[in-house]
């Protein structure tokens, strides 16, 4: 993403918090690629409209996979920062996600419950039925809110986050996100992007105390197109 692009990208901000709507070719913070992350591309851009002297503070609250879109946060001061880590930490902010798959779930409703460890030299979560060594639970609860031609539109809404937890439990149960190789899908999307999207994200300001509620329009896309006009729920609303 350019600077120029961040305009573009801006879902929230004020003196405390910045919520972008991240792009499925940006990584949020510097890897093996040695790409420029987006967490330091938005502290130059933060510095040049500000006019910011010297170092400019900017922390992660969470992450998206690279292939993922969708709503981000970041904080622009310490006191926002610590206070986000505690309400992730403790369950209070809510993450919905948009997740298309070709396969349609066994439920249209469910509540998934697993155990996943992470294999990180291949960057993978395998999920268990039970407890194993070194797993972590893993909770969330998803609904089929829309269907196409041949794919089926899921709202997921994360009771824990682990790494890859979306795209590992659609997969276990048979049902892969569109595009996404390394969990099943047999084919990939042009650009290498997954039909996976931060949808809304929910939360209490951490310094106003006022319910936030931040809704991301999905990248542009046939697919995507369809089900922000055509799903059933009122997360359509922009």
């Amino acid at each position: 993403m350019k600077k120029s692009s961040i305009d573009q990208a801006i879902l929230y901000e004020d003196n405390h918090l910045i919520i972008l709507n991240k792009r499925p070719s940006d990584i949020v913070q510097g890897d093996k690629t040695g790409d420029e992350p987006l967490s330091e591309i938005l502290k130059n851009w933060l510095k040049i409209r500000y006019g910011k002297p010297g170092e400019v503070f900017l922390g992660v609250v969470h992450r998206l996979d690279r292939p993922v879109s969708g709503a981000l946060v970041f904080a622009r001061t310490s006191k926002a920062l610590s206070r986000l880590n505690i309400m992730l930490r403790d369950g209070k902010i809510q993450k919905t996600y948009w997740a298309v798959v070709k396969t349609k779930p066994p439920r249209d409703e469910d509540h998934l419950v697993q155990f996943l460890t992470r294999n990180p030299e291949k960057n993978k979560t395998f999920v268990h039925d039970d407890p194993v060594a070194g797993s972590q639970k893993a909770e969330l609860i998803y609904k089929v809110i829309g269907k196409s031609d041949g794919y089926y539109l899921l709202e997921v809404n994360l009771l824990t986050g682990r790494h890859h937890q979306i795209r590992a439990q659609l997969a276990a149960m048979g049902c892969p996100v569109k595009g996404d190789l390394k969990y099943g899908y047999p084919r990939s999307n042009q650009g290498g992007f997954i039909h996976l999207h931060a949808r809304t994200i929910e939360f209490i300001h951490p310094v106003k105390k006022e319910m936030l509620k931040i809704t991301a329009p999905p990248p542009q896309d046939k697919l995507w197109d369809f089900f922000t006009l055509n799903s059933k729920t009122d997360a359509v609303s922009q």
